[in-house]
């Protein structure tokens, strides 16, 4: 079977996702045009030659509705041949479509393909495509309990796994600080591209990281979801999850060129890493974030690889909970975890956060001389992806 490689990947800076954000005068198809010219301004070959471009949203509505992976393949400039696709997984929606670019590639049913995702959440608010209707009222007859939004789940994963107020105040402090120090030093300059907003001026800042940010002040901030119907129905919470240790609302957009080896080879092009193994799997959809953990074990089995074998992890942190329970189930070294800073402090646009966590696991890998990357995405629903993947050179 064919190999699937990483030729190039990049992402936007972070636009925090509202009224007066860096990004919110951006056009979602604009945001997501403009990067996939930008990936495609830095390898050089026959545009002709994509057989596909796959793009995660989550909210299909609005300014992002009527397959923006299409509208925006032909804003970008790409010629009409080369159709285009976009798929909802929630939370992990660019990285399945990373999942189904390489599958289609290792199928032998692509030779050059992109995986990509966007979110604009200051025009296109989360949950702006179920607005005045109830898509998940069926459920009740399967959990007549009720299920409950992420937020509530978050504070469910952080007591029953122990973790204090001040131990999620402290990583997500790290995310920041580590963040910070990776633009600092540079580490960020290869995958991130500016864009051009409509006043002509370019936004290339990530506006999410704050460097300043201490646990002490973070400990400052109210509790985000505490409800008396809640607490009754669940007493073992304390509530802890606050605005500081959440992923903040992000505009952003990334983007991914995948390739067989061979057609690389032909182009040229030098791949950077390629796809080793892939998993996903559903989970308890009450608790809905600890969906990474089966799929770490999953995909690591597929791999025959143990949690040692990886030199670096990317466990998407929409909650500061969720890496650190994965961390201790699967008896991760922390230290390998985020180590640029994770979506705390780097944003998560939901559509786009797949394809920009590989984007940075690749600089990360490339940037330690490390072999073997993993990331995972809890996903709404209970949901989740893992991927493997293998830096080359």
């Amino acid at each position: 079977m064919p190999n699937a490689v990483i030729v190039d990947a990049v992402r936007t800076a972070s636009g925090k996702g509202k009224p007066g954000g860096g990004l919110s005068g951006v056009l979602p198809v604009d945001l997501l045009a403009q990067t996939l010219q930008a990936l495609l301004a830095r390898n050089d070959f026959d545009l002709a030659l994509i057989d596909d471009v796959i793009a995660g949203c989550v909210s299909q509505t609005g300014e992002q509705a009527l397959n923006i992976a299409r509208t925006a393949a032909l804003v970008a400039g790409l010629p009409e041949s080369v159709p285009a696709t976009s798929v909802d997984r929630q939370c992990g929606s660019s990285q399945q479509a990373a999942h189904f670019a390489a599958q289609g590639v290792i199928a032998g049913a692509y030779d050059v393909v992109i995986a990509c995702g966007v979110e604009s959440m200051s025009r296109v608010p989360m949950g702006a495509s179920s607005q005045g209707e109830k898509p998940m009222a069926p459920l009740s007859r399967r959990y007549p309990e009720g299920l409950v939004g992420q937020g509530i789940s978050a504070e469910l994963i952080a007591a029953r796994w122990g973790f204090s107020r001040a131990q999620l105040d402290e990583y997500s402090a790290r995310s920041h600080q580590l963040a910070a120090e990776a633009a600092a030093s540079g580490r960020f300059d290869r995958e991130t591209i500016a864009i051009t907003r409509p006043d002509g001026t370019q936004h290339t800042v990530n506006e999410t990281v704050r460097a300043a940010t201490t646990a002490e002040g973070l400990g400052g901030l109210r509790a985000s979801f505490e409800n008396p119907e809640f607490s009754a129905r669940f007493p073992e919470i304390d509530w802890s999850i606050t605005a500081g240790n959440s992923s903040p609302l992000t505009d952003a957009a990334s983007a991914v060129l995948i390739m067989s080896e061979e057609k690389a080879a032909e182009l040229g092009l030098t791949p950077r890493a390629r796809f080793h193994s892939f998993a996903v799997t559903g989970s308890d959809p009450l608790l809905m974030l600890t969906g990474v953990i089966p799929a770490t074990q999953k995909v690591l089995a597929r791999s025959g690889l143990s949690i040692d074998d990886i030199d670096t992890f990317e466990v998407n942190e929409a909650f500061a909970p969720v890496p650190l329970a994965w961390a201790a189930d699967v008896k991760a070294d922390l230290a390998k975890v985020n180590p640029a800073g994770g979506a705390i402090a780097l944003g998560h646009a939901l559509g786009a956060s797949g394809t920009r966590l590989l984007t940075t696991m690749l600089t990360n890998l490339e940037a330690r001389g490390g072999r073997y990357g993993l990331q995972t995405m809890c996903e709404g629903g209970g949901m989740a992806n893992a991927t493997i993947i293998e830096r080359l050179g």
